[in-house]
């Protein structure tokens, strides 16, 4: 590909505006944004005018494009517009995380098929360059784990939450003012968008594709004033993190979850909305990534980045994939929580394979114990309607158990208990 590249770009919102205002300073870097494919007309733009569109055809038939550009919030007609690009012969640039995660496998064989290739960086962790590291520095080293804040957010809710004390609601407002939060803030409080995104690097770190259905997801948005009195008590902070783990030689787990920290933990001092990845390799053991994870400049800076690479033909190879470790995903496998509930009915028909403690006062009640991650995955809907909170205990991602490693049989569930 030429040092300079045409650009075909779809959507100008938060992460449009960045790539935007990031490429008009790039100063070893250049390229021209032949079109800006948008869907509302009547929204004021700082670019020229002539470059807008609202036919998608300008971009995707025109044979001056090199390369398109996706940063539509919509994951379907992002998915129909990559896909339509990648069979037209562009190369494509993406950030669209939820889009990736659900259409990986077919994705990787258009890659394959058309020549062309499918750059993501800024799907994933905003400013920090994890995909092409896993991809380049980790391609021949077995990864034992990864993990760490990958959703910008919630990390700036639950910091104003931990620092102010103030309420979640009244964080989750203050994220959405600074633009940080959407005004339906679902994908990032209940945990889809952190999913996403370990699901990303899952291909590039261990070489396996896992379907987001297969992953259990639990969020911050049922968190209450008696778990933020909880954490300040045992002096710990409040982090929601996906956890991707090799178990033994073949087995793989993986899910998001709130998780309590204690000062020992690197990502106990990441806040606001800072994003961190902490990486296990085999050989050079813990490795640790900390960076800008929401707002458009730094997602306009991860595009840009592979804008440039494109420009000297840089591809993905999916080296692990292609290695093909014979891992098998697994829900498996035990869990230690902390769950909190009002009433003690609300969770007897959660299986406990052990409770290490509990307590109870008149306003509400919580139990340390493990649980199976298939358990949760069943009941991931119920225990949301109950307004039950439960998140990792202190070092529990330490402590993942398969299964067949337990010291308990499946007969000795605790299917109900009196507290």
């Amino acid at each position: 590909m030429n040092s300079k590249i045409k650009i075909g770009m779809f959507g100008l919102g938060c992460v449009g505006q960045g790539l935007y205002e990031v490429l008009n300073k790039s100063t070893g870097f250049r390229a021209d944004i032949e079109r800006i494919v948008v869907k509302n007309p009547d929204k004021k733009r700082p670019v020229n005018p002539s470059l807008i569109s609202y036919d998608k055809n300008d971009i995707l038939n025109n044979p001056d494009i090199d390369v398109v550009v996706e940063l539509i919030d919509d994951p379907q007609s992002a998915y129909e517009i990559v896909k339509t690009a990648l069979m037209h012969g562009k190369h494509v640039v993406t950030a669209n995380k939820k889009m990736l995660a659900h259409h990986f496998e077919e994705l990787y064989q258009l890659q394959q098929k058309y020549g062309v290739s499918l750059l993501y960086e800024g799907s994933s962790c905003g400013s920090i360059p994890i995909i092409r590291t896993l991809e380049e520095y980790f391609d021949n080293e077995p990864i034992q784990s990864l993990e760490g804040i990958f959703n910008g957010t919630t990390n700036y809710i639950l910091s104003k939450m931990t620092q102010d004390r103030i309420g979640y609601a009244e964080a989750l407002r203050q994220a959405q003012e600074l633009g940080f939060a959407e005004s339906d803030p679902t994908n990032d409080v209940e945990g889809y968008d952190a999913k996403y995104k370990a699901l990303i690097m899952c291909w590039h770190a261990f070489g396996l594709s896992v379907h987001p259905d297969q992953v259990l997801n639990l969020g911050i948005d049922l968190l209450g004033s008696e778990d933020m009195d909880y954490l300040r008590e045992k002096e710990l902070k409040l982090k929601l993190t996906p956890v991707v783990k090799r178990l033994g030689a073949n087995n793989l787990v993986a899910f998001v979850l709130p998780q309590f920290v204690s000062k020992k933990n690197p990502i106990y001092y990441v806040e606001q909305e800072f994003n961190a990845v902490s990486l296990e390799a085999r050989y050079s053991g813990q490795q640790f990534f900390q960076g800008r994870g929401a707002g458009s400049l730094p997602t306009g800076a991860a595009v840009l980045s592979d804008l440039s690479a494109l420009s000297y033909g840089y591809k993905y190879e999916y080296k692990k994939y292609r290695q093909n470790e014979h891992l098998t995903f697994t829900n498996q496998a035990s869990i230690k929580v902390y769950v909190r509930f009002r009433h003690s009915e609300e969770i007897k028909d959660l299986k406990f394979t052990e409770i290490e403690q509990s307590y109870s006062s008149p306003g509400y009640q919580y139990i340390i114990g493990r649980i199976l991650l298939e358990e949760l995955l069943e009941k991931r809907n119920s225990l949301h309607q109950k307004d039950i909170f439960l998140a990792l205990s202190e070092g529990g991602s330490e402590s993942i158990v398969l299964q067949q490693d337990l010291s308990v049989t499946k007969e000795k569930l605790v299917e109900s208990m009196e507290i």
